[in-house]
């Protein structure tokens, strides 16, 4: 079949039969394969990247607004640019197809059950062969996405909760494509038909704003559109170059990336070193100031106090970089304990609003049937409520089929599995909650929240606990990220169904994509290990197997206990000031952030403060209007390019191509060196 007719079946089964052109229905492309095929290419990219990233620092991103910068610049070379309904088919397919290293526990569950202990767990360690990831991925790459469109209508057609990066993704897909700005109240479409009727929710109209205000956004706009249109391909071409090259210097001279900045005794015994990788400046650069400031303080109260404290009081006697008996994996408990307490805290307001919102509409249910109906979209462009049944069932039955098949009912039943499900189909509606309303996703607290269910209902088995808390964690991940994609798409008019073909086709080619990236990772490097330590496997197994025998390392309770204590007051002053939109509530430390400090050795945290600093600096002093988008290219380019290059490192390193020259690695901590090994 060729391109022209994929195209047009494509277009049909999306968006019904082709309307007549004195149709007031818009009858542009969405779901092409164009977009289909650049949203793949786009997203297999940033799987590895995440993959590389996520198994290095435990840290991935949904790269939504990346996705759709990228799918813009390379639609301009094309003779017949993309629409804006297609680029949101690009970004959706590519978040789908880019997210899956997290949610099918590539960075942390199928890490964890690597270093399992036959005495320690009841378990000798699980090496998946590819097709068991394969199978396991299926298992779990559908339930989020069949979740998702009933949610949909609840949380952004009723609620309108503004899903900050959704909403940013489609005010920049506006502003490329010249289009008014999205409209954030109530809409009154119809596909893309525009309804007479006017409601007393809407907002004021635009022109009272002033004709200087309105001068002062059309100008803002036609200067974000230059710049992406003239500099865009420029700037993304020699970040994505210098990174690259960057990084494959490093990979052959491998101090570049252990600069033993603080001293050798430093570097060599508490891990003080600086990797100056450009991948995590433009992280930081992605994540802004604030959060990269949380990260570095949690690796400076981490690395620089309660290691060195741990060490010397012999609490954890071990060498500082050990994960049993040394000081990283002593405040790796710490870590934990801030993790929950603020998942915990912050989850609780979205919690109270909805159970009483919940209990409200019980009360009132006859009000409740006869409610007018805010859809904005026709039927034809829905996914139909049977397809979603239909697929909830699928996926859990399905999904239940193969976990049984991988692991065996030995290490987990069938109906732990079932509700697996559950738990995760509940958890994922108040992580949406949550991500609709503060643009944090707390998956790593939901983990934990999985986990003590399923010490609750299967004691003792430290791989049920894993496997299962994995199952539900990876509903409420998918399903989130999803929904910033559906978000964009209902504030720019593109079709639902197009955007759930896009998630399930990207969905799909991940399965196969990830399986393979993980396997080729595991046949090159020791993982967890020097290279990708895999620093979510172990609070994964931690939790477990805490709650399997009770034992903490010495005095560890106690510092879990405080700093869960703090933080949690922290996590409610940030989550009582971010409600009430005070000005400095992004300054408060981020629970999340800093825990992820202690986790990741310095060296991680400190390259993206620079980029946090860049964003910070570049944002305050040259770019005051707020036109970031030039930086926001240089940062995908800093990303995607150390990113695509680790795959040109992972083939060298299966191919048996070493290193040239171990120079000033006399530290031990270059990767690929022998001392390192």
């Amino acid at each position: 079949m060729s391109s022209a007719s994929w195209t047009r079946w494509f277009r049909r089964v999306t968006t019904g039969p082709e309307q007549p052109e004195h149709s007031s229905t818009n009858s542009q492309p969405e779901f092409t394969f164009t977009a289909v095929f650049l949203g793949l290419i786009i997203g297999c990219v940033i799987c590895f990247t995440n993959l590389s990233l996520g198994l290095q620092s435990g840290w991935i991103s949904m790269m939504s607004i990346q996705s759709a910068l990228i799918g813009f610049l390379v639609s301009r070379m094309l003779p017949k640019p993309l629409t804006p309904q297609e680029i949101i088919v690009v970004q959706t397919t590519a978040v789908a197809t880019g997210t899956m290293p997290l949610s099918a526990g590539f960075v942390g569950i199928l890490p964890a059950l690597r270093i399992l202990d036959k005495d320690r767990d009841g378990s000798p360690p699980l090496d998946l062969t590819w097709l068991s990831m394969v199978g396991w991925s299926c298992a779990i790459a559908y339930f989020g996405v069949f979740l998702s469109p009933p949610i949909r209508k609840q949380v952004i057609i009723e609620e309108q909760l503004p899903f900050p990066s959704g909403t940013a993704t489609a005010q920049l897909i506006s502003v490329l494509h010249d289009l008014p700005p999205p409209d954030t109240s109530i809409r009154h479409r119809r596909g893309y038909r525009q309804l007479d009727e006017e409601d007393d929710l809407n907002t004021e109209p635009a022109a009272e704003a002033g004709p200087a205000t309105a001068s002062d956004e059309i100008e803002h706009d036609a200067s974000e559109r230059e710049t992406v249109n003239k500099a865009g391909w420029h700037d993304l071409i020699w970040s994505f170059a210098v990174s690259g090259s960057f990084t494959l210097f490093a990979y052959f001279f491998p101090v570049v990336f252990a600069i033993p900045l603080f001293g050798v005794y430093l570097a060599k015994e508490w891990l003080w070193f600086f990797t100056p990788s450009l991948s995590y400046v433009g992280q930081g650069i992605i994540m802004g100031f604030p959060t990269a400031l949380s990260m570095n303080l949690g690796a400076l109260v981490g690395w620089a106090i309660l290691s060195p404290l741990a060490k010397f009081s012999g609490w954890a006697p071990g060498p500082v970089g050990d994960m049993t008996n040394g000081a990283r994996g002593w405040i790796l408990w710490t870590s934990l304990g801030i993790m929950c307490a603020d998942s915990i805290i912050s989850l609780l307001p979205v919690v109270y609003e909805y159970a009483l919102d919940f209990w409200r509409r019980s009360r009132n249910y006859t009000q409740l049937s006869t409610k007018e109906d805010h859809e904005t979209e026709t039927p034809d462009r829905l996914v139909p409520n049977s397809w979603v049944i239909s697929g909830l069932l699928a996926s859990i039955f399905l999904g239940t089929i193969l976990v049984w098949v991988v692991f065996g009912k030995e290490h987990i039943k069938p109906w732990a599995t079932v509700l697996g499900f559950i738990l995760g189909g509940f958890l994922g509606i108040i992580g949406i909650r949550a991500l609709g309303e503060t643009d944090l996703n707390p998956v790593s607290g939901l983990g934990k929240v999985s986990q003590l269910f399923f010490a609750w209902i299967q004691p003792g088995n430290v791989v049920a606990n894993i496997i299962a808390g994995g199952v539900a964690e990876a509903g409420a991940s998918q399903a989130g990220d999803l929904m910033q994609d559906l978000k964009t798409g209902h504030l720019c008019h593109a079709s639902p169904r197009a955007q759930f073909y896009g998630q399930m086709i990207g969905s799909s080619i991940s399965i196969l994509v990830t399986s393979t990236a993980y396997s080729l990772y595991t046949r090159a490097y020791p993982i967890p290990g020097p290279s990708f330590p895999a620093p979510t496997a172990y609070v994964w197994l931690s939790l477990a197997r805490l709650l399997r025998d009770g034992q903490l390392p010495d005095q560890s309770a106690l510092f879990m206990s405080i700093f869960a204590l703090v933080f949690g007051l922290v996590s409610a002053v940030k989550t009582y000031a971010s409600a009430r939109q005070w000005k400095y509530a992004k300054w408060i430390p981020s629970g999340v952030a800093f825990a992820i400090g202690f986790l990741n050795t310095p060296s991680f945290s400190i390259a993206r403060l620079i980029g946090g600093i860049l964003e910070y600096v570049y944002r305050t002093r040259y770019k005051k209007d707020g036109n970031d988008i030039r930086l926001v290219v240089v940062a995908s380019g800093f990303v995607l390019g150390e990113g695509v290059v680790s795959i040109v490192s992972l083939v060298l390193r299966i191919l048996g191509v070493g290193v040239i020259s171990c120079w000033g690695c006399g530290h031990g901590l270059c990767g690929g060196c022998p001392a390192a090994a």
